[in-house]
């Protein structure tokens, strides 16, 4: 995803860290964080994913109008097209999911932060699967820099893409 600006604020960090449970004062409390070791409110390790609401074309957000992929069990909104395959992916080829996401921290993220993120491709390489063929792995990363143009942290997600819909294991 690239994103011009995310701006890392005081709310939005609150509410993250609610959101996935975690009650750290170090995310919302201004006088113990100052006593803390970085000096000041953080956020939260995967706190960079919250940057998709400021992608305005972001893959996953509902557009009016248009048909979306929810997080239901599977697509919702999407109509099984004539000459899709199995599994519901288009030109019969087998389903796509994420399948790992890690964070490189080059220093912590703050509260006050301004940062824009690059996406860039990574490394593609492939495995033969037991029930889905071969499987097509693929990375994505994404660059978070602050306004000074220092890397802050490195996103990289992992996709993998089945030769075909996977078949029943017995």
């Amino acid at each position: 995803m690239a994103v011009d600006k995310f701006p890392v604020e005081a709310g939005h960090v609150m509410m993250f860290a609610r959101s996935i449970g975690d009650a750290n004062q170090i995310y919302y409390d201004q006088d113990y964080a100052e006593k803390s070791e970085p000096g000041a409110i953080v956020a939260p390790p995967t706190f960079v994913q919250a940057s998709a609401q400021f992608d305005p074309d972001y893959f996953l957000r509902p557009k009016i109008g248009q048909e979306w992929f929810g997080s239901a069990k599977g697509p919702t909104g999407i109509t099984q097209r004539e000459g899709s395959g199995g599994g519901g992916a288009a030109g019969g080829i087998g389903a796509g999911l994420h399948a790992e996401q890690r964070y490189e921290y080059h220093r912590q993220l703050m509260v006050g932060d301004v940062l824009k993120a690059t996406n860039k491709p990574g490394e593609t390489w492939e495995k033969e699967g037991r029930r889905g063929g071969k499987l097509t792995f693929s990375e994505s990363i994404t660059e978070y820099h602050d306004e000074n143009g220092e890397l802050v942290i490195t996103a990289t997600s992992v996709g993998v893409r089945t030769e075909r819909p996977a078949t029943s294991g017995d």
